[in-house]
């Protein structure tokens, strides 16, 4: 089916066992990738193109809290997923109803406790007839409150309630309303400095925080700024311009050191235009008109874990960058395949 190696006479037995124990190696981590690529849909981050640890790690925490019934929080900076990754609690939890969206940030102050709650007839001027709130619409289903962070107080105290009690009334309504929906939010800003500043209850942030899952950037997620970039230029290509269909080196090494202040969203913006500014096959780095460049790795006293850091970095930022193509890694890095397959193998890492 195709030699993995070569061993010369005479035989040393230990010598030997490696040589077959790293090609055993070689064929999970080869296996792995085949089963990753055949079942993405199937995984809790199937709507998320990402091969970092830091997302696979959110990933499992999701996996697991998703059936349990609580009150879910995520927190990471706009652009991160925050919204998808709600989508797949939801989806993972088993829950018959509706996945229902809000974000409070994008709705006036006088308006939002009518969207969640609903409201009667006559419970106000212009209210010719009952509403459903988005909470009721939920019923059986995921209640998603992006920006929670951005609810004013009095609604608080009422949305407090409902977690508490798990029932409503809607504006100019006297009849109490069992309502069977779970809450996942999200934010971006620092809602324990808002509880110390009197903008955010207390009592609510531990009602809403029962998890709270925290969304890596997309300048922490290892090799994933590479693996967009080409997503995007494939999707984008085929939508916008179809003869560019792949990044330049020099394209991918400036995604790769660029530090994404935007997250995925800056990503799949700045590749957008790029592929209908390019006038080549490839996009290039003028075309991608990046300013500056990533933070640095911070400074390591200790020699051997400046090394690991350094090592490990190299060799995820080289199979991003080729695919998961070992000779190309190698190549990119300046060492052999037997070298490279040695490093995977000493820091645990996965093709």
């Amino acid at each position: 089916m195709g030699a993995y190696d070569f061993y010369k006479k005479p035989v040393d037995i230990d010598e030997l066992g490696f040589i077959v124990a790293r090609a055993f190696h070689l064929h999970e981590i080869e296996d792995e990738h085949r089963r990753l690529e055949s079942g993405a849909s199937a995984s809790v981050l199937g709507s998320i193109i990402t091969a970092a640890p830091e997302m696979m790690k959110v990933g499992k925490t999701i996996e697991r809290v998703a059936s349990a019934d609580v009150s879910v929080m995520l927190l990471g900076a706009s652009g991160t997923g925050k919204e998808l990754l709600a989508r797949a609690v939801h989806e993972k939890s088993g829950r018959k109803g509706d996945f229902i969206a809000i974000n409070c940030a994008a709705i006036p102050e006088n308006l939002l406790e009518a969207e969640l709650f609903g409201y009667e007839r006559g419970a106000f001027t212009g209210a010719v007839k009952s509403n459903v709130g988005k909470i009721e619409l939920a019923e059986g289903g995921t209640l998603f409150l992006d920006e929670v962070g951005d609810i004013p107080l009095p609604l608080q105290v009422k949305l407090l309630r409902f977690l508490q009690e798990r029932v409503i009334e809607r504006i100019g309504g006297r009849q109490p309303i069992a309502v069977d929906t779970r809450i996942v939010c999200a934010t971006h800003q620092d809602l324990e400095a808002m509880i110390s500043d009197g903008r955010f209850r207390e009592d609510l942030y531990y009602r809403l925080a029962e998890i709270v899952v925290k969304i890596p950037s997309l300048a922490e997620r290892s090799g994933d700024s590479t693996l967009l970039a080409r997503h995007f230029v494939n999707r984008f290509g085929r939508e916008l311009n179809p003869k560019v269909q792949a990044l330049s080196a020099d394209a991918l090494a400036a995604v790769d050191c660029y530090n994404w202040p935007g997250n995925v969203r800056e990503l799949e913006n700045r590749i957008k235009r790029a592929v209908i500014m390019a006038d080549g096959r490839s996009v290039t780095a003028d075309d991608l008109d990046l300013p500056g460049t990533s933070s640095q790795e911070p400074d390591q006293i200790n020699l051997r874990s400046a090394r690991e850091v350094a090592d490990r970095k190299a060799i995820r930022q080289a199979m991003s960058r080729t695919e998961n193509n070992i000779s190309g890694a190698a190549k990119l890095l300046g060492i052999s395949r037997p070298t490279l397959y040695d490093l995977i193998k000493q820091y645990r890492l996965q093709a």
